[in-house]
């Protein structure tokens, strides 16, 4: 049975399913969501929230699947990976369609949103040398010492509706291929593209109960948190929630990475290459309309920098906006209603705390698409730290632009955020960016690059108020995060070794 609804006109929409223990099964829940398109309002499916008992069934599927799927040899897991990887490449076009639907942003960006997931999932074939532990002879005499990076057992995942492709494939593939089982909680906004890359997980061979699927909302995610079962929790998301998943696991002794909120700056210097600075900027502000938890939010200028102004605000007027299949789209809509009316209550809260609106977005309209969640470009500048505008992430495509005479204050403002997903410096000095780097107390720096994610073979690093947990998701730092450690010491006796008596030491000789 397809976890997939394939709804018809005419016909009763459809609902998502479960994956328990390898079918995809019909939920017996009583509370229910509407999968919605943000472009149209059309009704896709119905998502449900899964009951007590069906999140419990999941674990449990997963936690019998792990005394095999952890014995498997490493490159039978690896194979399925590659398998998988090629599966993604081979359906990206038609996975994109379903992205745009059910989230909104454009169609390149929904292939560019899956490409990313793609690339860890590429990452996660390389298992057979990420998974390598360390080796010393003869630590004391005719003893070694070694390492086993061994899988945890069940592990779960929380994904946000920003990147329904992407951030449930830094989780899975990479938790999967360490030996681990899984559970996953893809957003109730947009699961649809999630599902569909879990048919194709199975479809390349991932075996019965190694992943499983819920949905639902604070009581599935709670469950998954208290479960006993359940050994490690990853999550991306907001603040708020990403806060309360991180103490409720770990109070009840789960291991739990958090990436949560973000405001990020992009700092320009009046020696920077202007037109690419200021595409960079506009990509960067309003692309997936701001939905991005590494979309630029503030822009600093800094010194001359500052007349760079008006140009900033008529690039944004070029944007294109409309809904995200339509062709040559910049700015597709928000994700919902709730979302379009929180963010357009951020906007005029910035107009009260006395924020200079250089570019309004709240009227725009979309022929065709009278009913979309749409907010366009929206720019203020004269923003001080003590806004709201500035002090809330927005999640929306609005850009606050602030001036400092120097990169020495500029510097000292960003590290007064408590924020430190990631920031960007514009600049042709070498000697600027070296300092910027060196100082800046965030968790991903880019210079010229305005969204700095790294690329799988290092890993996602977010910190300060962005990100709670030692480990970030993928790269080397998600093996660490999926496995423990194991320490061997051993000592083998010859047969013709002569016994040296008993040893009452702490010492081995």
């Amino acid at each position: 049975m397809s976890a997939i609804p394939t709804a018809v006109e005419g016909q009763k929409v459809e609902s998502v399913k479960l994956l328990i223990g390898g079918e995809f099964v019909e939920s017996n829940t009583t509370e229910w969501r509407d999968i919605v398109n943000p472009a149209t309002q059309e009704v896709l499916a119905r998502v449900p929230f899964a009951t007590k008992d069906e999140v419990d069934a999941a674990i449990r599927s997963a936690h019998a699947a792990f005394a095999t799927w952890k014995n498997t040899p490493i490159g039978a897991r690896m194979r399925i990976m590659l398998k998988y990887q090629a599966l993604i490449r081979e359906h990206m076009p038609r996975i994109a369609k379903t992205l745009t639907a059910e989230q909104g942003k454009t169609l390149p960006d929904a292939e560019g949103d899956i490409f990313r997931g793609l690339e860890v999932v590429e990452h996660a074939c390389s298992i057979g040398t990420l998974q390598q532990g360390e080796f010393a002879e003869n630590v004391a005499g005719s003893v070694d010492t070694y390492t086993l990076r061994q899988p945890l057992g069940v592990c779960a995942g929380i994904t946000p509706f920003n990147f329904p492709a992407m951030i449930p494939l830094w989780m899975f593939p990479m938790a999967i291929v360490c030996g681990n089982t899984f559970v996953l909680k893809p957003s109730e906004q947009d699961p649809l593209s999630t599902m569909q890359l879990v048919e194709l997980a199975i479809e390349a061979g991932v075996p019965k109960g190694v992943l499983n699927v819920v949905h639902g909302g604070k009581e599935v995610v709670d469950a998954l948190c208290t479960h006993e079962l359940v050994k490690a929790i990853s999550f991306v998301g907001s603040t708020a929630v990403g806060t309360h998943v991180y103490n409720l696991g770990s109070q009840h002794g789960k291991r739990v990475q958090s990436m949560m909120g973000a405001k990020n700056h992009a700092v320009v210097l009046p020696d920077a290459n202007r037109e690419q600075t200021l595409n960079a900027l506009v990509g960067a502000g309003f692309g997936a309309a701001g939905q991005r938890c590494m979309a630029t939010s503030v822009v600093v200028l800094v010194g001359a920098s500052k007349d760079w102004l008006p140009e900033l605000v008529e690039k944004a007027k070029t944007l294109k906006i409309n809904a995200g299949h339509e062709p040559k789209t910049d700015v597709g809509p928000v994700v919902s209603r709730a979302a379009k009316t929180r963010i357009l209550g951020m906007i005029e809260a910035g107009v009260k705390e006395g924020a200079k609106l250089v570019l309004d977005g709240r009227s725009v309209k979309v022929s065709g698409y009278e009913d979309g969640n749409f907010v366009g470009p929206t720019v203020f500048s004269d923003v001080t730290v003590d806004m709201d505008v500035y002090k809330t992430e927005i999640f929306g495509p609005v850009l606050c632009v602030m001036t400092v005479p120097t990169l020495d204050d500029a510097i000292a403002l960003v590290n007064g955020n408590p924020m430190g997903n990631g920031v960007g410096l514009f600049t042709q000095s070498g000697a600027a960016a070296r300092k910027f780097q060196s100082e800046i107390d965030v968790g991903q720096v880019g210079i010229n690059i305005p969204i700095p994610v790294p690329v799988p073979f290092f890993s996602f690093t977010g910190s300060r108020g962005s990100k709670l947990g030692d480990l970030g998701p993928y790269g080397k730092q998600v093996v660490q995060f999926y496995t423990q450690t194991k320490t061997v010491t051993a000592r083998w006796f010859d047969d013709a070794a002569v016994a040296d008596g008993v040893n009452t030491t702490i010492s081995l000789k």
